[in-house]
């Protein structure tokens, strides 16, 4: 008689979910060592391009990029892991033995569901507390191109805004509310046909309520190629410091408290925030991919392994758990556009291959 518990005996369990444990972290290991090899590789030359920059600067560049890897690859990790696990069982004949005690398909994947729902809760924290720190501090480094990182906490590089037919950008923004501050400023003058027609530089701008004083400006003239000093002046008056703190908030360097702070804020101020909403959602959607791995994987695990087809089944549950990955990303990006509400947008994609694994795993096996 079928055994009606959910999860199989307690050493069934510990059993499988320790196997598929160890198996979701050397496959993590190893993709992160591989990746991060490659990525190294790739921005070394520009990490020690910075004069004084050594081996320290690029072990901090890796202790930054690995949390970032270690996110994005765990999902991918959990779905390698679930088809080298139940291949593996079924072609040393464990699913068949564990078929002929009485327990079911569900039964046999109820310990890789509880721990890939463990993985992805611990994801979900890790991104969290870990991740958004790691990714804010990263972007501030290669924005001052791998150099000394300001004192400053709430800091930007290499900005720039609109003022009007006019540019403003700055080297460095830091600061917050009236006391923000611009350093190494440019303000491009451009004519109705949008060309520049003078180009003014200062050290700094502070804000003068409104709009941004520059101090010891310096102006070159297009046109005659002459470059003389001017006295200090203000430009961009439509723009203030609230507005320039709401442009600046990047989903993956907040965590979700603070996101959606900025998200209110943002709101009541009448600003778009439907990207951010979407990124929001995705933020508790998105770490729970990893449970759904188990499932779509699970056809690699039932079947009988000397009918030649276990390469064929491991091959579609592998495709089955990329097409969720390729989905997930289009409807984001769907919804960004406005075509999908920000959460039907980050959570469909999971609901839908959680019935489109349930049907499969059925209709192979229960």
């Amino acid at each position: 008689m079928q055994r009606l518990d959910f999860f199989p005996s307690r050493t069934l369990t510990f059993y499988l979910a320790r196997l598929f444990a160890v198996r979701i972290v050397a496959v993590l290991v190893m993709l992160v060592l591989v990746l991060q090899t490659l990525d190294l590789l790739s921005e070394s030359g520009a990490i020690l391009e910075y004069p004084g920059n050594g081996e320290a600067q690029l072990w901090h560049y890796v202790t930054l990029r690995i949390p970032q890897l270690v996110a994005r690859f765990l999902p991918y990790s959990v779905l390698l892991a679930t088809i080298i696990t139940l291949a593996t069982l079924n072609q040393n004949s464990e699913v068949i033995a564990m078929k002929a005690s009485g327990l079911s398909a569900h039964q046999i994947l109820a310990p890789l569901l509880l721990t890939a729902l463990v993985a992805s809760l611990v994801s979900l924290v890790f991104n969290e507390s870990v991740v958004t720190r790691a990714t804010a501090e990263l972007s501030t480094w290669e924005r001052a191109d791998y150099g000394p990182l300001p004192k400053e906490k709430a800091v930007r590089t290499s900005v720039y805004f609109r003022d009007g037919e006019n540019v403003l950008t700055a080297a460095r923004l830091f600061g917050t509310g009236a006391a923000m501050t611009m350093e190494g400023v440019t303000w491009y003058r451009r004519d109705a046909n949008g060309l520049i027609v003078e180009e003014v530089r200062s050290p700094k701008a502070t804000f003068a309520n409104p709009g941004w004083r520059l101090a010891k400006p310096e102006r070159f003239d297009v046109q005659s190629a002459i470059a003389s000093p001017a006295q200090p002046f203000v430009v961009g008056k439509d723009l203030d410091p609230a507005e320039i703190e709401m442009s600046r908030v990047d989903a993956d360097e907040e965590d979700i408290f603070t996101l959606r702070n900025s998200i209110a804020a943002m709101a009541a101020a009448g600003h778009q925030t439907r990207e951010l909403r979407g990124q929001w959602w995705h933020k508790l959607t998105g770490p729970m991919s990893a449970f759904l791995m188990p499932l779509l994987g699970a056809i690699a695990a039932f079947g009988l392994a000397r009918s030649g087809q276990l390469f064929l089944r491991a091959v579609i549950g592998m495709a089955l758990g990329f097409a969720f990955f390729v989905v997930d990303n289009a409807a984001l990006a769907m919804g960004n556009f406005g075509a999908y509400p920000p959460f039907l947008a980050a959570s469909a994609p999971f609901f839908l291959f959680l019935l489109l694994g349930e049907t499969v795993l059925i209709r192979t096996e229960e």
